[in-house]
């Protein structure tokens, strides 16, 4: 963005910081209501626009619930970049595969393939009228909130933010002029900040103290992603990644945050010789497919590496060069002592009033 469009669009970052503040305040004060649900909610968001790691954290998160609490488990999520954002779409019932990413979502699809037999996944911009109906059709007993921080209509009983190392603050600016959501000190707000791929930066310990001062010393725990396996993107070749084939490769994403995935593959050890970044939850056709081909192919790269994410868009299109998804797990410093901060969060649901 030009020096001009900065200061063009500094009065209407500096209203919409204005307006998020004057909105939490009034769900603070009561004057807007906050919807209870009978169930566990626990709500996994952040503060600035653009990928910080979320998903990995609350496929982590599930996976969690449903083993220490023999709970259901519901995810709910507004499923951005679907056919129709207004429809409410069952995308997983916990046990069956009901939509595909273009009626639910990449993200939703992604995290249903990843949680059957564990969780139930919901798209619906409406997460209290979703969350109702689970209850009632699926019997889910625990909530997560994909993307939630700033979904004030529906109480919480453990709130996770996510805060991306490589991009802490969006550049320090509220919409539009800069990535903030909100201003930095709605942190205070959470239970508990996770900073998300922080082997990626060095001084990880000044963010740190940082987030903990403007959060009021809320529990901050360091995490990273690391790959899980690399598999083909086509359901049809039932190998692996040799770690024999060629590590000469190109890559490309269409998440929030592009960087952080290439930074990712060259520690991995890949050589990366052509990367490409579309927009996040970008629809790909044929003529994308090709075109990547060709400008890798170009400089010598002999195989494609892309996101899960975008593996669930991909598998309709054709490919001639080999097709690799990266999948990736997160990794959580402290891990028992967020263990016990969700069991708490579970307990609450469980005690007497």
């Amino acid at each position: 963005m030009t020096h001009r469009g900065t200061i063009i669009l500094a009065p209407l970052g500096a209203l919409y910081g204005a307006v998020m503040r004057a909105r939490a305040a009034l769900y603070s004060s009561g004057a807007l209501r906050v919807h209870r649900i009978d169930a566990t909610v626990i709500s996994v968001g952040n503060i600035t626009t653009g990928g910080t790691g979320k998903t990995p954290l609350v496929e982590w998160l599930a996976r969690a619930v449903a083993s220490r609490s023999g709970k259901r488990v519901c995810i709910l999520t507004r499923g951005y970049g679907r056919a129709d954002e207004r429809e409410r779409v069952i995308v997983s019932d916990g046990e069956r595969l009901l939509a595909d990413a273009r009626l639910g979502g990449d993200e939703p699809r992604l995290l249903a393939e990843s949680l059957t037999g564990v969780a139930a996944v919901i798209s619906d911009a409406d997460r209290v009228a979703a969350a109702r109906w689970a209850i009632e059709h699926l019997a889910s007993e625990v909530f997560i909130l994909d993307d939630g921080f700033q979904n004030l209509r529906i109480a919480r009983d453990l709130d996770i933010v996510t805060v991306d190392a490589t991009a802490p603050f969006g550049g320090g600016r509220m919409l539009p002029r800069g990535r903030l959501r909100e201003p930095a000190r709605g942190l205070a707000r959470a239970d508990v900040v996770i900073i998300t791929r922080a082997d990626q930066v060095n001084e990880i310990d000044k963010l740190r103290r940082e987030i903990e001062r403007l959060s009021g010393g809320r529990p901050t725990f360091l995490s990273r992603t690391r790959t899980r396996g690399l598999l083909p993107l086509s359901p049809d070749d039932t190998g692996a990644w040799d770690s024999s084939s060629p590590r000469t490769v190109a890559a490309f994403c269409a998440i929030g945050n592009a960087g952080a995935f290439f930074a990712h593959l060259k520690t991995d050890g890949h050589q990366l010789v052509y990367t490409r970044a579309f927009p996040d939850h970008h629809v790909y056709s044929q003529s994308d497919v090709q075109t990547i081909e060709e400008q890798a192919r170009s400089l010598g790269a002999q195989a494609l590496l892309t996101t899960a994410k975008d593996g669930v868009k991909l598998r309709a299109l054709k490919f001639d060069l080999p097709c690799f998804v990266v999948e990736i797990e997160i990794e959580i410093d402290g891990e028992d002592r967020l263990l016990g901060l969700l069991d708490g969060a579970l307990l609450k649901k469980e005690r007497p009033a």
